[in-house]
């Protein structure tokens, strides 16, 4: 368990809040491409780590990121016209590039003072099928990371954005907590026998075992945890890993996962498959693949976890009951709630927008949470300190999740000889 202090160190991402310096640090997901305005077309408000801003292409196809309040009075560039070359405040008629170069000032008659100035915009670069911004100080800038996804293009990767109403931590903990996935997921894991989707053929066998042995070592780039479970005379291990702040490499290999502030008490959960021998972002692949999980944009939309309906009456609350359908519980199905997604939502939304982890009881099973929490604190701390964070090596893009048969004496930290171990947790059974 956590006290408060430390639970509000690890949560609050805000621009005055340690964790929230922290992630300023790092190249972090704005939005997906396929999101972004046209070329030309209208800006879109945006929010991250509780800032606002708005993202916009210029005529060029260029994309940038602008703080919303224009750098002269603060009006909402929100209502700024989109000019072909930039953006133009309506209050006065300051026109900004997507680089911040600012190209007019109309009510200034030095027509040098704007060569004096420059615009609130932030480093961008689109990758992957994400647009991604740097928020920290100039000097500090890290290089932008070589994630494997972004070495295949738009046909052989699929991207997927959900939004859900609670802190961001509370998304992050599901990914690195293998035991849920047998109980939660009962009812999804039983369709997976015998589907024919990448996602399904990895994961049938965790509907067996609820209670794999856990270990976790600390890493240069966050941490790696194992689960392993009974396979015949041998082990199944799943190793996935956690890299700082907020990226997960799942254990099949070919997907990678993004939680990132919207504010402290809503994120965006960022997936991206990839597969570069098959088409798996062409139909029907791709919706069979968001569909079997829930991420088509129907279901999204239907219990409130896009943009546009995460603040209407969709959007999971106790007062719909966070989507579950206790006739559907009734007749067997084990949540009666609609997919992994969803289920997955409704356990971190329904545990408050932000957890009071002091009321807690943590398990032999919570192995990788508690080295979640101390992963995090240590951002915080470290760039509170002025010590280096882990994470922020243009290497991490080497960094896998991965899962394989092994014997029973062999060590599974083999399969990831590249990671360096910084200490190594004791094993964990969970019951």
């Amino acid at each position: 368990m956590l006290n408060k202090q430390d639970n509000d160190m690890m949560c609050r991402t805000g621009r005055e809040a340690p964790m929230g310096q922290a992630m300023r640090r790092f190249w972090l997901p704005v939005i997906q491409s396929s999101d972004l305005p046209a070329p030309g077309g209208d800006q879109k408000p945006v929010e991250l780590l509780g800032e606002k801003f708005v993202v916009w292409r210029d005529q060029q196809g260029r994309p940038g990121l602008f703080a919303d309040a224009c750098l002269h009075r603060g009006a909402s560039m929100s209502l700024a016209r989109a000019e072909p070359d930039g953006l133009r405040c309506i209050y006065h008629g300051w026109k900004f590039a997507v680089d911040g170069v600012v190209l007019e000032t109309p009510n200034v008659s030095d027509a040098r003072f704007k060569e004096r100035i420059k615009g609130r915009t932030y480093p961008v670069r689109e990758s992957g099928g994400l647009l991604w911004a740097y928020l920290g100080p100039k000097e500090s800038q890290p290089e932008f990371p070589a994630w494997p996804f972004m070495a295949v293009d738009d046909a052989h990767r699929i991207n997927a954005v959900a939004v859900a109403n609670c802190n961001y931590v509370q998304v992050i903990e599901g990914l690195v907590d293998s035991s849920h996935l047998t109980v939660l997921h009962a009812s999804g894991l039983a369709k997976t026998n015998g589907a024919d989707i990448d996602f399904a053929k990895k994961t049938t066998h965790m509907q067996f075992d609820a209670s794999p042995v856990i270990e976790s070592d600390e890493t240069d780039f966050g941490f790696h945890y194992v689960a392993l479970r009974p396979s015949g005379a041998k082990r199944m291990a799943r190793i996935a890993s956690f890299i700082a702040p907020c990226f997960v490499a799942n254990p099949n290999g070919d997907l990678w996962f993004a939680v990132v502030p919207v504010n402290d008490e809503r994120c965006n959960f960022y997936h991206v498959w990839w597969n570069p021998q098959k088409p798996i972002g062409t139909e029907p692949l791709r919706t069979q693949q968001l569909a079997f999980v829930g991420l088509d944009e129907s279901s999204l939309a239907r219990h409130g976890m896009t943009a546009e309906t995460c603040d209407t009456p969709a959007a999971m609350s106790q007062a719909n009951r966070y989507g579950q359908d206790r006739s559907q519980l009734r007749a067997g199905h084990f949540t009666g709630i609609h997919s992994f997604t969803q289920e997955d939502a409704a356990c971190s939304i329904s545990s408050g927008a932000i957890r009071d982890r002091s009321q807690e009881l943590l398990c032999t099973a919570d192995g990788a949470i508690t080295r979640l929490y101390r992963t995090l604190l240590a951002c915080a701390r470290g760039v509170r300190d002025g010590k280096p964070l882990p994470g922020l090596s243009p290497e991490v893009g080497r960094v896998v999740g991965t899962s394989a048969e092994l014997s029973t004496d062999q060590d599974w930290r083999t399969l990831v000889p590249h990671h360096r171990v910084v200490s190594s947790a004791a094993v964990a059974k969970s019951h």
